[in-house]
């Protein structure tokens, strides 16, 4: 993708043909005292402060003090980003290796979403294992935070007319009307990601509501095989993904598939054994 093309994505307009003929032109960014502020980092700013609020108040629920949990998120916030950016300067090297000055600049964009949850779940893992917190629990606890955070956090690639995908004529497209009236139509990969995540987050409320969960690590689980499943799919339509060298293989999307299939393998092999155990245990009823 050039240059120019990047800039003209930043400079056009937006519309929705399923919602008729008209069009906006949101900000990138708004100035305050003659600084830029990017509303990207403004959302994801957002969404780290109502994930970590609300996963403060259920987390007793999984029997972890909120306390507990605000200690942890004064460690996470700060590394997870350093990690979502640190993950995609690294495979964006061949560009950061000859403009070093970018590589901190995340109010521009550019924040991979696995490399956050890689050091989000690293420093779960040290800061249980310290305080000698349930790890699975805290993670049931975090996926809710996660699916939240990335519902709010798309928006922000919307504002900066970014992580689209390739050209189509679906029926949800999204035009991008560029300064001189031509107009790109793009799969709003975006919007599709916020709302699979948004459809993640009900189901999570809905199945721990019911008493279905039946044992720590479950929610994460659930997480990582419902936003894996999509990501891999959503990763397929964009056109600016991440690739391993010249391999032409998606790094997110070999990713997800990984993930899918190894927390699908868990969550069966979980269920089966707690069937196991449940069959047992009326049995020694029984007798």
């Amino acid at each position: 993708m050039t240059a120019a093309f990047e800039t003209m994505q930043r400079e056009s307009a937006i519309s929705f043909p399923l919602f008729g003929d008209g069009s906006i032109n949101p900000p990138a960014y708004i100035q305050v005292f003659g600084r830029n502020i990017y509303l990207y980092g403004m959302l994801v700013a957002l969404g780290f402060i109502l994930a970590i609020v609300i996963c403060a108040r259920i987390a007793p629920k999984f029997g972890i003090s909120s306390d507990s949990f605000y200690d942890l998120a004064i460690w996470m916030i700060p590394l997870t980003i350093l990690g979502a950016r640190l993950y995609f300067v690294a495979f964006r090297w061949d560009y950061y290796g000859t403009h070093p000055t970018e590589i901190l600049a995340i109010w521009e964009g550019g924040l991979a979403i696995y490399g956050g949850i890689i050091a989000g779940v690293l420093t779960c893992y040290v800061f249980c294992r310290i305080k000698k917190i349930s790890f699975p629990a805290m993670l049931d606890v975090i996926s809710f935070g996660l699916l939240i955070g990335q519902i709010l956090g798309r928006w922000g690639n919307f504002f900066n007319r970014e992580a689209f995908g390739a050209q189509t004529d679906i029926f949800c497209r999204m035009g991008l009307i560029s300064p001189d009236g031509s107009t790109i139509y793009v799969h709003p990969t975006f919007l599709y990601e916020s709302l699979w995540n948004l459809a993640g987050l009900i189901f999570l409320i809905l199945f721990v509501r019911s008493g279905k969960r039946r044992y720590d690590g479950q929610c994460i689980l659930i997480y990582f095989f419902w936003y894996g499943l999509g990501r891999a799919w959503i990763e397929g339509l964009r056109t600016d993904s991440l690739y391993i060298s010249s391999t032409g293989i998606r790094v997110s999307q070999l990713l997800s598939i990984v993930i899918v299939l190894v927390s699908g393998a868990l969550l069966l092999k979980n269920r089966n054994n707690h069937s196991l155990q449940a069959q047992e245990e009326k049995q020694d009823g029984k007798g």
